[in-house]
């Protein structure tokens, strides 16, 4: 007979991350629709998830902006940010496999404007928590699917000529299993000097 000590370690969502605010770019137009494309054929769970974008802030660099900063708070801080940043135009660099893992990903180089970008995000005055890995900034191509050595050999042999347009923010509240939720998007507004 089980008792109530079992039933509570049944039910203990320890393993679950708090919920945390996530600073997105998405990628759009027709290179967008090229990679959700790939992402339907070789990933379709990661495809249902999220269209294709790099994250900012959540991941690697900067761990997820703490979840209690309103909508309000997020324009104050990251507004000015958003206003004195140009889009970006960044090239990818060919696609890679994270070591010991099935992910494959579209790299950017970490350096540059984008990396000005990041760092702004950082130390804007947010409260974030404790990023598990350095800054390496990406799109995803394969997150949840175990590959095929030919699926691998097609993902790694991709090279997109069509480089990457950043061109707004998006916030989002994620607090899993649901899904994220978005609380503000910013376009950036600045002039190259």
């Amino acid at each position: 007979m089980r008792d109530d000590t079992d039933l509570d370690a049944e039910l203990d969502d320890s393993w679950r991350r708090p919920p945390g605010i996530f600073v997105i770019a998405e990628v759009e137009g027709a290179l967008g629709a090229r990679i959700h494309e790939i992402q339907r054929r070789v990933d379709p769970k990661l495809a249902r998830s999220l269209p294709p974008h790099i994250t900012l802030v959540g991941s690697s660099g900067i761990g997820p902006y703490e979840a209690t900063h309103t909508a309000v708070e997020l324009r104050e801080r990251l507004g000015p940010i958003c206003a004195s940043t140009p889009p970006l135009v960044l090239p990818f660099d060919p696609p890679h496999r994270f070591p010991q893992t099935e992910i494959v990903v579209l790299p950017l180089r970490p350096h540059g404007a984008l990396r000005v970008l990041h760092d702004r995000l950082a130390t804007c005055g947010l409260r974030a928590s404790r990023a598990r890995h350095a800054f390496t900034p990406h799109v995803t191509l394969t997150f949840f699917k175990t590959l095929t050595r030919e699926v691998e050999r097609e993902l790694l042999g991709l090279r997109l000529e069509e480089p990457l347009v950043i061109s707004h923010l998006r916030c989002s509240l994620t607090d899993e299993p649901m899904p994220p939720r978005t609380l503000l998007e910013l376009p950036l507004t600045g002039r190259d000097a």
